[in-house]
């Protein structure tokens, strides 16, 4: 069913339009100052419709993009006083400044990926401030208080054809790298970008002489209800989501650090010919802030990749470690055991009746089972030595190093106690979830690690066999030295 709401919205625009040249036409030589007053409530009416869909789905971008308006609409009121009430011709500093600043909001949330950390975020807003002052000082070298020099229109239009076409650029690119969730947002950017690139080098290249009061202001107006429309109604209607290749996405993703310092360095080309010393900064700045803002997110990365590297090697349901991680400790520890004498033990626990206790409560009861005797078994092990890992469904390994086999046969039975002391109910039966465990010993005669695991394996099965509940000690198959009388000559034998 359509919104109500829906044609209201559509038609706005049209008669936002009409309603200007319409009254330009009845005011005749008060058209001027009529025109103002629509070129000054575009600007603001599309603001606040940005803050009205930010307030409804989010703030993140949409205040940028209301600053940025009002900034808009302040610059055009400055023009209103020098028109009107100061005489001044042309446009004087601080009109200039504010429509030039007026894209600093949109090129910093067009460019500063939102879901970056806030220092990330603090060095792009520093570098769009230091962006604006850069404006600033440039501007302060073709205008005055009094107006523009005519010498200096020329190079103010291609500062804002420079400014208008990277607002542009940044928002193509950013709407076709698959923005997800915030595809509405960057659609109807880049819709008011590219509006806005035409209508403003239509009005600067081919109407910048032109006096203000004629039907040709309602082009000004264009793209500013454009993305009032697009902003009150929510995007184009049903529009598909972006089909970029993910091959871009990340290409803009990865590239997007860059785009503030080089919208810095742009500007501070322009300014060589004025005020090298400014021009320098401004090179140092982009350098300075592009270099921090990459570690920055390097520091990020980092985290995230122990953060990873901790998930791989953690089970998600007991918390405790996986067998990727027990797999690798084993073999690391295996390896250290063949060069030096230290002793390693192995324990492979069962949950005894396991299948008898999920049929009987369901798998929800069954996993709580899990993490409390993974609680249990983990609570006797020695922290700074041993690991206990979940091996695979009802099963579990602990990872016994530097100790001797009468020690792993206690820390065995203390675990086996431990979960017995916990009476968990089994199910249908009388009993209480108990387990049985395997334990192996190492030696320096050990063939390898996998029979070494077969050991565990044995030792637990036999525990099994014989009623459960229970710890069986194995040792590891090894190989036999067979001494032999010495050899004539000095031979060897084995």
């Amino acid at each position: 069913m359509r919104h109500p709401t829906r044609p209201i919205i559509a038609i706005l625009p049209i008669l936002f339009l009409a309603a200007h040249a319409g009254t330009m036409l009845l005011a005749r030589d008060a058209a001027m100052q009529v025109s103002f007053v629509w070129l000054i409530a575009a600007p603001v009416a599309a603001g606040f419709a940005a803050l009205y869909r930010g307030w409804k789905e989010g703030l993140e971008g949409w205040v940028s993009v209301g600053a940025a308006m009002l900034c808009w609409a302040g610059g055009m009121v400055a023009t209103v006083v020098n028109t009107l009430f100061l005489d001044i011709t042309s446009e004087d500093r601080l009109s200039m400044l504010l429509y030039v600043l007026y894209g600093v909001p949109l090129i910093f949330t067009l460019v500063s990926p939102e879901d970056e950390k806030w220092p990330v975020r603090l060095v792009d807003a520093a570098m769009a401030a230091a962006l604006g002052a850069l404006f600033y000082a440039y501007i302060c070298h073709l205008s005055t208080a009094t107006g523009t020099a005519p010498q200096g229109i020329d190079e103010l239009r291609m500062m804002f054809d420079i400014e208008n076409g990277f607002i542009a650029v940044f928002a193509i690119m950013r709407y076709f790298a698959r923005p997800g969730r915030r595809l509405g947002f960057f659609r109807t950017v880049t819709a008011y970008a590219i509006a806005y690139l035409v209508c403003a080098a239509y009005m600067n290249h081919y109407q910048g002489d032109s006096d203000y009061g004629h039907p040709v202001d309602v082009i000004i107006d264009l793209p500013f209800l454009l993305l009032m429309w697009l902003a009150l109604q929510g995007g184009f209607p049903r529009a598909s989501a972006s089909t970029s290749s993910r091959a871009f996405a990340r290409v803009v993703q990865a590239g997007s650090p860059m785009l503030i310092p080089v919208t810095l360095l742009t500007v501070s080309v322009l300014l060589v010919a004025y005020d090298p010393e400014m021009a320098i900064t401004g090179c140092v700045i982009a350098s300075i802030g592009y270099g921090l803002r990459t570690v920055l997110v390097q520091l990020r990365n980092f985290e995230e990749q122990d953060q990873l590297t901790l998930l791989s090697h953690v089970d998600a349901l007991t918390c405790i470690p996986n067998r990727r991680r027990f797999d690798e400790v084993l073999r690391r520890e295996w390896s250290r055991r063949e060069q030096s004498a230290d002793q390693l033990a192995l324990l492979m626990i069962d949950i005894d009746h396991f299948k008898q206790l999920n049929d009987h409560f369901g798998h929800a009861v069954g996993d709580e089972r899990l993490r409390s005797v993974a609680a249990a078994l983990n609570e006797c092990a020695r922290s700074d030595y041993d690991l206990v890992a979940r091996y695979g469904g009802e099963e579990f390994a602990a990872i016994l190093v530097d100790i001797d086999p009468r020690d792993a046969a206690r820390i065995a039975e203390r675990m086996r106690a431990a979960v017995e002391a916990l009476l968990m109910p089994l199910g249908r039966s009388a009993g209480i979830v108990t387990v049985s465990i395997g334990l192996a010993c190492a030696n320096s005669l050990d063939t390898g690690v996998e029979d070494f695991v077969a050991s565990a394996d044995a030792a637990l099965y036999e525990a099994k066999r014989n009623g459960r509940n229970q710890v069986i000690q194995r040792a590891a198959p090894a190989l036999r030295v067979v001494q032999s009388a010495a050899a004539p000559h000095g031979g060897r034998a084995a």
